[in-house]
């Protein structure tokens, strides 16, 4: 009869196949992953299925710049006439889903059309991907899944309101809210960006209370500066098509509300950046609204400059881009005048507490 120590260790029998001399069976600790790939690149895509705090904030990050990609090639599409390259929804064509010769519309403009439709696809895998990584973060947090989860449902709605748009032969109204959703999906990618950087606990103010109100007026006068923004796009030329109608007002009263609220917006950004420097605030809400006072002078050295020579093409393409980024800017700056400390660990009840003898 063998002895205690010379007994065979008995357990589960490895589902993988044994090769090589005996004793060196494998384990599920050998399985590669493709986030254990020695390519970064191949660790980084695939990095969603393995997530660490760092991972899942990148994977939001570049959910903020695929969805302000996708309003900056939407303005690509206005400015170059193909709004309706792609004269039927989803089909590009009544006969096709991909572009064909039409005899009553350029290739060309159906081209850009249908590559702007593609890049729906690609936000929706970024924020698929966002979904997986909050999916799997362990713990799971289910703020960031529920803030991940926006992602794949406002694509979907913006798919089905590019089809509003094509059907109502780009009204300018439906047209102004296909940019207004999307500012609305960056406000929640930016939200997940910051809240995986950040523990469950209650929200704890980093700057004063009245600084952190300024910095609420602030995003609001700047959500107001984007819809007036609005408005002079659909008043103005650059309708995406011929047939597409426009606002009927006054484009030189329009756009000088627009002008009126954009200054009305730097002064606020320079009242929160002056009142930063004068408090005991962090550096990293000092620079945010250091760094947002500076994208607001470009763009309006950009907004004034496309007035002046008659609203050329690639100065409205350059606008839009300015506009995303004044507004991701802002909610840079909002979230920077708070913070969440980890959540308080649950106290054990009595039935849980380690017996004593």
């Amino acid at each position: 009869m063998l002895g205690f120590a010379e007994r065979p260790r008995r357990g589960l029998r490895s589902p993988f196949p044994v090769t090589g001399p005996a004793g060196q069976a494998r384990t599920i600790d050998d399985v590669k992953l493709p986030t254990d790939h020695p390519n970064p690149l191949v660790r980084r895509l695939f990095s969603f299925w393995a997530p660490t705090t760092q991972s899942m904030r990148g994977w939001a990050m570049a959910s903020v710049v695929v969805n302000a990609g996708i309003a900056v090639t939407g303005a690509g599409v206005r400015v170059t006439g193909s709004g309706l390259g792609c004269p039927t929804w989803p089909r590009c064509t009544p006969d096709s889903f991909i572009p064909v010769p039409h005899p009553e519309v350029s290739i060309f403009n159906m081209l850009i059309e249908f590559g702007n439709r593609l890049v729906t696809f690609l936000v929706l895998a970024v924020g698929a991907a966002c979904v997986i990584a909050a999916w799997r973060m362990a713990p799971r947090r289910r703020s960031l899944v529920r803030l991940a989860l926006l992602q794949p449902a406002g694509v979907v709605v913006q798919a089905l309101w590019g089809g509003l748009v094509v059907n109502t032969m780009l009204n300018p109204f439906t047209v102004g809210m296909h940019f207004l959703i999307s500012a609305g999906l960056i406000a929640a990618c930016w939200m997940l960006y910051a809240r995986a950087g950040e523990g469950d606990g209650p929200v704890r103010r980093v700057a004063h209370r009245d600084i952190r109100r300024l910095g609420h007026v602030l995003l609001a006068a700047v959500f107001a500066l984007l819809v007036a923004g609005v408005v002079v796009t659909g008043t103005g030329p650059h309708s995406g098509d011929a047939m597409a109608s426009r606002f009927d007002l006054d484009i030189e009263a329009v756009a000088r509300v627009h002008a009126d609220v954009a200054y009305v917006v730097v002064g606020l950004t320079f009242a929160l950046l002056f009142a930063l420097h004068v408090s005991d605030s962090t550096r990293a809400a000092r620079r945010a609204a250091l760094a947002l006072f500076a994208v607001e002078l470009l763009q309006g050295v950009i907004g004034y400059t496309q007035y002046f020579l008659a609203v050329p093409a690639a100065l409205v393409l350059l606008h839009v881009l300015g506009s995303t980024l004044v507004w991701i800017f802002t909610l840079r700056v909002v979230t920077s005048l708070r913070t969440r400390e980890p959540a308080p660990s649950p106290a054990p009840s009595p039935t849980e507490a380690p017996a004593t003898v």
